[in-house]
């Protein structure tokens, strides 16, 4: 009976010491697990504010709230890392890093000024009729602030408060140093003439620029829905004679002019080139490619693009050459659709003749639901924000979304498309090749010198000479017997023989600030554990630098 019973006894304490080794193991996996998952705040508090609570839901909520949405989204995943990685070197306890952290983040995200105007305007047939704009400025963080005039009647100071924020992260994404703005006339520009578009547009100017609102260190707008080159011509203009007449960067006050007054080579394509260069940074990279299912390359992808103004025809003519096939274009008076293929070239010459795409004989007239709901493997939203909401992004078939468009999918709709396995491209990255090429024109017009020209004559000259070294050395070797041996260069070698022009450089540019952007955003969706979700990212990315900014300048004058 005894020795029954220590037997029993030594059998429990063995299991007691096993389970006790198994308790500590499953500890330990699971701090190595907490260690691994970086994604979740360690000692983090910010949480979502309670008037955004309802957003991810929401079927159409405020553009200004997406924005604001999906920046306290960024910034709950970033708060450790900008306290522990990016104050580390700061010598306070981490009670006080918190506090400032917390006050450099209420800083980034309120909109510091916003302007609304109203002036009269005298038609062509005499009658009188009252004009609304507005310029926002959100962020001072880097002077000047930069972001596009759009003409619109769904201008309201809600979306240009919006679309001036996302212009501030913009910027910050691919290290532009702008702050961010946005100006708007609330109006439709084809039922006005040409005169009449002027005096609007002119007098804005002078409204914009009495106010501080416009200048080449204050305030840089830039070309957008409803304006271009002629716009930002007679802006440019108006500010040179009149309170810039003394500023010899007055150029400067504005970007997307034409060359003659001071533009630069590339602007007009600038948007739709650096959509392109998205989609091509992550189409060709084999990690995202596999988590969607996609194949990688350009071989073999179609595409559909809503909207076929300045950025939609571009990005058709970038992803043509790339070796994609444009099956759709959706414009606002009608849709075309051909499986085979539509030509963007002739697409444009038809546009420009006809002024429309319907009736345009490569394609066929669309008459199903919706051009945006059909299968293809990239969708463009060039047009309109809030064009993929929670009711329709269910039917979305597209496994890429480029926003070439500022906010065309609402935070409901993300999450939608997410659960679907689809790689949205957001737009403050994709649609960032306008403001980069804008921050070259700036520079060129500061500098008053085009890129190139003190160099062409030298370069060309010393390529020459290269040449010619060469042809010595081989005569000098092989000989003269049977007459010179002449070095020919090749058509490649020739066309670059006086070194890079101003579009080389402009597109060289780009095409290097797209890929760095684009490797930033891949390594932090990676570090923590993000997924597919690159919109918050490139928001965390956004934050950090704008964060830095504040935080090295200090808080006395911000």
């Amino acid at each position: 009976m005894a020795s029954t019973l220590v037997k029993a006894l030594r059998t429990g304490q063995r299991a007691t010491g096993l389970l006790e080794q198994a308790s500590k193991t499953v500890a330990l996996v699971n701090t190595q697990q907490k260690e691994l998952h970086t994604s979740q705040p360690v000692q983090g508090v910010l949480t979502m504010p309670e008037r955004l609570e309802h957003i991810p839901e929401a079927a159409d909520p405020g553009f200004f709230e997406m924005v604001e949405y999906f920046f306290h989204k960024a910034c709950i995943l970033a708060e450790d890392k900008l306290i522990d990685e990016d104050m580390k070197m700061v010598k306070i306890s981490r009670e006080e890093k918190v506090k400032k952290t917390h006050g450099i983040l209420k800083i980034i995200e309120p909109c510091a000024h916003v302007l609304e105007v109203n002036f009269p305007l005298q038609k062509d047939d005499g009658s009188y009729e009252m004009i609304n704009g507005y310029r926002a400025q959100h962020s001072h963080h880097r002077s000047p602030c930069k972001g596009g005039i759009r003409y619109s009647l769904d201008v309201c100071a809600d979306e240009v408060k919006a679309l001036s924020a996302l212009m501030t992260y913009k910027c910050a994404c691919v290290d532009v140093p702008f702050g961010g703005g946005k100006a708007g006339i609330k109006i439709d520009p084809k039922i006005y003439s040409e005169n009449e578009l002027e005096r609007i547009t002119r007098r804005f100017a002078i409204e914009l620029a009495k106010k501080g609102f416009l200048g080449p260190g204050i305030d840089v707008p830039a070309p957008d829905m409803g304006t271009g080159e002629r716009e930002m011509a007679w802006i440019a203009d108006t500010f040179a004679n009149t309170i810039g007449y003394q500023d010899m960067n007055a150029s400067a006050c504005i970007t997307g002019k034409p060359i003659n007054q001071g533009g630069i080579h590339g602007r007009t394509s600038a948007t739709g080139r650096g959509v392109f260069h998205g989609l091509d940074n992550f189409v060709k990279e084999p990690h995202f490619m596999n988590m969607i299912g996609a194949e990688v390359g350009w071989a073999g992808k179609s595409y559909i693009v809503q909207g076929f103004g300045n950025v939609g025809l571009h990005t058709c003519r970038y992803l043509t050459r790339a070796g994609a096939t444009c099956i759709g274009i959706a414009e606002w008076d009608g849709s075309i659709f051909n499986p085979d293929g539509i030509d963007p070239k002739a697409l444009e010459d038809y546009k420009i003749e006809h002024g429309t795409i319907v009736g345009f004989p490569g394609a066929e007239p669309y008459t199903g639901e919706n051009l945006m709901f059909e299968a293809c493997d990239i969708l463009v939203p060039a047009a309109m924000e809030k064009v993929i909401h929670k009711e329709n992004a269910h039917k979305i078939k597209a496994k890429i979304i480029g926003e070439a468009a500022n906010g065309p999918i609402t935070p409901a709709g993300d999450k939608i498309l997410q659960e679907n396995g689809c790689l949205i491209i957001p737009d403050m990255y994709i649609n960032a090749g306008g403001v980069t090429v804008s921050y070259f024109e700036w520079l060129k017009n500061l500098n008053h010198v085009s890129y190139g020209r003190l160099t062409f004559k030298y370069e060309r000259e010393s390529n020459y000479h290269l040449l010619e070294s060469v042809q010595n050395s081989l005569e000098k070797r092989f000989g003269r017997v049977g007459g010179p041996i002449p070095v020919t260069p090749s058509d490649e070698f020739s066309a670059r023989m006086s070194g890079a022009s101003e579009k080389d450089i402009v597109h060289s540019g780009l095409d290097y600030s797209m890929e760095r952007t684009a490797k930033g955003i891949m390594q932090t969706a990676q570090q923590m554990n993000l997924g597919i979700d690159l919109r918050t990212a490139a928001y965390v990315n956004s934050i950090s630098k704008i964060f830095t900014t504040y935080r090295s300048a200090g808080l006395t004058y911000n």
